[in-house]
C-alpha cells in the first residue's frame, strides 16, 4: 500500500510567527493541531519536516542532527523571508531540543520546548522506539511479517550511529542551555515513557531566563501534542504567546 508522504504546512494570518518543530522519527503531524489551534487566533504557524523523516525509516540512516538543524535553520529563514520578523519556537521531543536551541542561537521572542530530553543515556529507549515506528510504517505499507523482519535486520544494525550522532546534540544543547535569556515555558508529561522527569527539571534550574515556567500535565505521554491534555496544552501555549513582548499585532 502506498502511504501518503505528510507535508510541511504554513498557516499564514497576523504578523506573530511561531516555528512549530515535531520530534525523532515524527513528522509535522505531531504539530499541526497547535498550528491549527494558534492560527484562529492570528498566530501564523510554520511546520517543516526533517530530512529522513515522513518517509520509509531507511530514510533516516543517511541524515543526522546537523542535516536537521540545517532544516530548523532553514525554516526559521523561510519565516523570516516571509517577513515575519518576530518569532516564537515550539517543538516536542527533538523539536524541543530544538527549540532550546533556537532559543541561545537566534533572536526568538520565547520559546517552548515540550518533553525535551536533556541527558542522552537512553540509547536502549529510543532504539526500541525507533524499531517500533519502523515496523509500524511497514505494516502501513502491507509488507509481511518475514519481509518486515529481514528488512529491519540492515535497519538495526545501521539506526545506531545516527542514535549516538542524536545523544551528541542531547549533550550540546544541555551544556549550552544556560545561554538562554529569552521567556521559556518548559512542558512535561507526567507519564512520559521516553524522557525522564529530571530533564524538565534541570532545563527549568538551569536556563537564565527571568521569564520562565515549568508546566507538568498528569496525565499525558510523551506524544503530549497529540494526548488526553492536548486542549489544554493548547490553551496554556497560547496563553504563554500572548504574554510575551510582541511589538506586532
Amino acid at each position: 500500500m502506498r502511504i501518503r508522504a505528510p507535508r510541511p504546512f504554513f498557516l499564514e494570518s497576523g504578523k506573530r510567527a511561531v516555528l512549530l518543530l515535531h520530534g525523532f522519527t515524527g513528522n509535522s503531524a505531531d504539530v499541526w493541531q497547535i498550528g491549527r489551534y494558534l492560527h484562529q487566533f492570528g498566530y501564523t504557524c510554520y511546520g517543516p519536516i526533517y530530512s529522513g523523516h515522513g518517509g520509509p525509516p531507511e530514510e533516516l540512516l543517511p541524515t543526522g542532527p546537523n542535516d536537521w538543524w540545517r532544516d530548523v535553520r532553514q525554516a526559521f529563514e523561510f519565516l523570516q523571508e516571509h517577513g515575519y520578523a518576530e518569532i516564537a519556537v515550539c517543538g516536542l521531543s527533538l523539536g524541543g531540543v530544538f527549540s532550546l536551541k533556537c532559543g541561545y542561537t537566534f533572536s526568538v521572542k520565547g520559546i517552548v520546548p515540550m518533553c525535551a530530553p536533556a541527558f542522552s543515556g537512553m540509547q536502549d529507549q529510543l532504539l526500541a522506539g525507533t524499531l517500533a515506528n519502523a515496523r509500524k510504517y511497514k505494516q502501513y505499507q502491507g509488507k509481511s511479517e518475514t519481509t518486515i523482519d529481514a528488512e529491519l535486520v540492515a535497519f538495526k544494525r545501521k539506526i545506531p550511529e545516527v542514535l549516538n550522532h542524536l545523544g551528541g546534540l542531547i549533550d550540546e544543547v544541555r551544556e549550552q542551555s544556560a545561554q538562554i535569556t529569552v521567556p521559556t515555558l518548559i512542558v512535561q508529561a507526567r507519564k512520559d515513557e521516553m524522557i525522564p522527569p529530571n530533564s524538565a527539571q534541570y532545563f527549568y534550574q538551569h536556563i537564565k531566563s527571568a521569564d520562565k515556567q515549568l508546566k507538568w500535565y498528569e496525565n499525558s505521554t510523551h506524544v503530549i501534542t497529540l494526548g488526553t491534555e492536548k486542549v489544554q496544552l493548547h490553551q496554556d501555549i497560547y496563553a504563554f504567546l500572548e504574554s510575551l513582548d510582541w511589538s506586532v499585532s
